[in-house]
């Protein structure tokens, strides 16, 4: 996993990633087809409305790799959304597999995440920290970049996206999940905060998305191209938690699950963080939430039957700390290491 921090404005941001690039002879075939590059103009307008620094940042990385500024930026919103024809658009695909879960309990908040992806993607997934000018700083994990699956920023908010699946007819041109993610961790302080951000932003496809704050305030925001539904904290004795997977979870939006069954057993994943955080998870939250990710309390990481598909990172967040504990890779295999640049950094200007 690559590590990189970027500061400043965030048109030197783009270029100093495209000088990256250049140097690693990394170059990017855009082969898209005519309904994405359609739903990747109009949605570039919108990101532009809503988020024009990002674009300035895409502006950045086009420019100094010599790239079509609207192929490349429509290639990046077509991901995560209807970027199907995948084998020609390595390194982008859709997040299918992934949990993530946030537990308050006792004043202390902790976040959790499985992120599940084909294997030929790991070892170029990011871990990025983030200074840009007139924004929050943030730490955003990525299998691409710019955009993000999940983050923390300075506040001590959390962001996460979880992949849903959407019948094509029903995608419509807005942010796509990843985009979503970037959006609230450099523009939101709190889980309120970003809730108001997030209820008027276009959503492209489904896709939940997971907020929570070190107040303890947390929720999941279940989002469709036409509306959202908040989806509220389960409590838990004298604890609260919520949890998303690759399904809608609350009756309402059951009938807006295009996936068909095939979400590599969701149900199963939100059952196993549910019943863990009920049964299991005590004193030592973050030993246990490793535990947790690890698969020691049911199915979480154990994609040994399912060819080409494991799970690429975890992550655990003391949202109050800004302490990161990441294994880069399976977790059964690899350890968790703490990632304090976030907390460092802050903490220095204490």
């Amino acid at each position: 996993m690559y590590h990189l921090r970027l500061k400043g404005n965030h048109y030197q941001m783009g270029v100093k990633r495209g000088v990256i690039f250049q140097k690693a002879r990394i170059t990017f075939p855009l082969h898209m087809d005519d309904f994405q590059m359609k739903h990747g103009k109009e949605s570039e307008i919108i990101l532009h409305d809503y988020f024009p620094e990002v674009c300035r940042e895409i502006k950045g990385v086009s420019d100094t790799i010599g790239a079509d500024y609207t192929a490349f930026a429509s290639w990046l919103l077509a991901m995560a959304c209807c970027m199907y024809n995948l084998e020609d658009n390595i390194p982008l695909i859709e997040t299918r597999g992934c949990t993530a879960f946030a537990y308050a309990k006792n004043g202390r908040v902790i976040y959790g995440r499985n992120n599940d992806l084909p294997p030929y993607l790991r070892d170029g997934c990011k871990s990025e920290l983030y200074a840009p000018e007139n924004g929050n700083r943030f730490i955003i994990t990525t299998s691409s970049f710019i955009n993000g699956e999940e983050g923390i920023n300075e506040h001590g908010l959390a962001v996460a996206m979880t992949f849903v699946m959407t019948d094509l007819e029903k995608i419509k041109p807005g942010f796509n999940s990843c985009f979503i993610v970037r959006y609230l961790l450099e523009k939101a302080h709190s889980t309120a905060e970003a809730v108001s951000l997030l209820m008027p932003l276009p959503a492209a496809s489904n896709c939940n998305i997971l907020l929570a704050d070190k107040s303890g305030r947390m929720v999941v925001v279940e989002c469709t191209p036409l509306f959202k539904r908040i989806r509220e904290a389960e409590l838990i004795d004298n604890a609260q938690i919520v949890c998303t997977v690759n399904s809608f979870t609350s009756k309402e939006m059951d009938g807006f699950n295009d996936a068909h069954g095939d979400d590599y057993r969701s149900a199963e994943r939100y059952g196993v963080v549910i019943n863990g955080f009920r049964d299991r998870i005590d004193e030592d939250m973050v030993e246990n939430t490793k535990r947790l990710l690890r698969g020691d309390y049911g199915f979480m990481c154990q994609y040994d039957n399912e060819p080409d598909f494991e799970t690429v990172w975890s992550s655990v967040f003391d949202l109050e700390s800004l302490q990161i504990y990441r294994a880069e890779g399976d977790p059964r295999k690899k350890k968790f290491i703490t990632d304090a640049r976030l907390h460092d950094l802050i903490g220095r200007e204490k």
